[in-house]
């Protein structure tokens, strides 16, 4: 088996052990690498294989830190999301390498999968677009939901920074997307301040 297709393969497995599932039972981080990988071929349709192996490894054994290990406050969620980008970027580098991917493609998917130069680093910022994008197609209406006790504001300001996080393109990907009516109105609200 080629180095990509083991690699792709081990990434997976690893996703496989999440205890968390959808509805209709699937690892849930092996549903957000399809999802994640589905919006990377669509933002970057000649993306290498490193960088969909990337994509497929954005939140490798997320599970395994649970955001209630650090404190419930902005620092600490700052904190969790920062361990996590290290965890996850030296994870995937080790799997890569276990499954013959060259070392430089290996240390590049850890550049992009720990958000090292974000919007400067064309990975970094793909891998960034496609999160984005997966976020607002299938995350924000369950995230709106588990914090029901927002103001309109946060909602919009936590939209505005996902927002400036993300090209052009995906930018434009994302006011393509078919929202509910609620969320739409405030992704509108979110882009036109």
């Amino acid at each position: 088996m080629h180095a990509y297709k083991r690699a792709r393969a081990a990434i997976d497995a690893a996703h496989a052990g999440d205890p968390n599932r959808t509805p209709d039972g699937r690892p849930a981080e092996l549903v957000y690498a399809d999802r994640m990988e589905g919006w990377l071929r669509r933002l970057v349709p000649d993306a290498p294989p490193a960088l969909r192996l990337a994509a497929r490894a954005q939140h490798l054994e997320r599970w395994t830190v649970p955001r209630a290990t650090y404190p419930m406050d902005k620092a600490g969620y700052h904190a969790w999301r920062r361990s996590l980008y290290t965890k996850q970027a030296e994870r995937a580098r080790a799997l890569l390498l276990e499954c013959g991917v060259p070392a430089a493609e290996a240390a590049d998917v850890a550049t992009w999968v720990s958000k090292t130069a974000l919007k400067t680093n064309p990975g970094t910022q793909a891998l960034e677009d496609a999160a984005c994008l997966v976020f607002l197609e299938n995350e924000i209406g369950a995230f709106a939901a588990q914090h029901a006790g927002y103001s309109r504001d946060k909602f919009v300001d936590i939209i505005r920074k996902t927002w400036r996080k993300m090209s052009p393109a995906a930018q434009g990907e994302a006011l393509g997307l078919e929202l509910p009516p609620a969320i739409a109105a405030l992704v509108r609200e979110a882009v036109q301040t």
